[in-house]
């Protein structure tokens, strides 16, 4: 006799990872925020006496442009959203150490973390809504550094398993992320390196170090971080989304169109966020630049109808789409 047994199906994971962060982790965290930030309140008194020179703005733009880009094209729209397919591993492996020299996140946390994020934008569960403590001004205000800078002291850890089974699988990406303490130690000490180098001194190795990676990497976490706070308060709303995510136009270009929040919640997967007449989106054109190569393909450019149906108003609506 054959006897039948339903299979019960496994239980649902958890958001969480079972293992928060250790207290040495949230201790380096504040290594890595509050040090840099330091050093902005610095910059300016020191570049006003001379304490900066060609080879510092060059060293520094160049690491914020390489880890930026490594950001918002790698991390987010190519690893979190799938925006473009590559069948370069080369430029996957590429976009996966840029990304790790922003000095964020190892590339599978931050996935995990930006996913969960998109589940709950704006409702409990969200790691990172400035709204989870309120609407008034006192709540708001509380929320917006909580949004900004103070979710990541959090003993919470998003689930890898859950939100992003997809990177753990692929072995250059998890080696990648398991190697997020040397790439981090390779995007603090390169600068001062190259800097030494170029101009044959200390002085030069001492203010690479200021400013193309203190200054760099404290203007890059707060311009990233200004998304998850700044674009989910103020701005305007384009298109009609279910959250709180909005658009802040002067945050467009050091942010690589990042600051185009609202469209990115209205079509998460699309590779252009500024998808409006006006709106610069460095990000997607260098998304266009790699599909031209042939380096990338696959890439979801904006539904010109689609996208027509989530114009907030009649005005907006009047405005053109770019589809690529």
């Amino acid at each position: 006799m054959t006897v039948t047994v339903d299979r019960v199906p496994p239980p649902p994971k958890p958001d969480l990872e079972p293992e928060p962060k250790s207290n040495l982790e949230r201790v380096l965290l504040v290594v890595f925020v509050v040090v840099p930030f330091l050093a902005l309140f610095a910059a300016i008194p020191m570049a006003w006496g001379r304490f900066i020179g060609w080879t510092d703005v060059i060293i520094g733009a160049v690491f914020y442009v390489f880890a930026g880009l490594g950001v918002t094209v790698g991390f987010h729209r190519y690893f979190t959203h799938g925006s473009f397919k590559t069948d370069s591993r080369l430029l996957k492996i590429v976009l996966g150490v840029a990304g790790s020299f922003a000095l964020e996140m190892g590339v599978i946390d931050w996935v995990a973390t930006h996913r969960r994020h998109h589940k709950y934008s704006d409702r409990e569960g969200d790691p990172h809504s400035p709204w989870r403590f309120g609407n008034d001004w006192k709540a708001l205000t509380k929320g917006l550094f909580y949004a900004h800078v103070g979710w990541l002291f959090s003993r919470e850890r998003t689930n890898r398993e859950k939100y992003a089974r997809d990177l753990l699988a692929d072995r250059d990406i998890k080696r990648i992320h398991d190697l997020f303490p040397v790439l981090a130690a390779a995007s603090l000490l390169l600068p001062p390196l190259i800097g030494g180098l170029v101009t044959w001194s200390v002085s030069g190795a001492l203010t690479a170090f200021f400013w193309g990676t203190l200054v760099r990497v404290a203007l890059l976490h707060h311009v990233t971080w200004s998304v998850n706070s700044i674009c989910h308060v103020f701005g305007d709303e384009d298109f009609q989304v279910r959250d709180k995510s909005r658009n802040v136009w002067w945050l467009a270009i050091p942010s690589f169109g990042e600051s185009w929040h609202n469209l990115h919640h209205a079509d998460p997967t699309c590779a252009r966020h500024g998808a409006l007449k006006g709106q610069l989106d460095p990000s997607a054109r260098v998304i266009r630049w790699f599909e031209q190569l042939g380096w990338v393909h696959s890439v979801k450019w904006p539904d010109p109808e689609r996208l027509a149906t989530r114009l907030a108003n009649a005005e907006k609506a009047a405005r053109p789409i770019k589809a690529a």
